[in-house]
């Protein structure tokens, strides 16, 4: 996966924006479904985290 660096007045919303892409790309993966549960997970609390500090801010 090729990372674009997007110019952007707030950088955690575009970081909250890939964790949630790869969380997909996480449920499509060729893996058992335990891995890939744990894959997304994993990216959407990141997301999570970091939306809740933008909010906090």
């Amino acid at each position: 996966m090729v990372k674009q660096r997007i110019l952007t007045l707030n950088p955690s919303r575009a970081k909250a924006a890939y964790h949630r892409a790869c969380a997909l790309a996480a449920l499509h993966a060729d893996s058992s479904l335990s891995v890939r549960l744990r894959r997304y997970n994993e990216a959407m609390a990141k997301a999570r985290t970091l939306e809740a500090t933008e909010v906090a801010k």
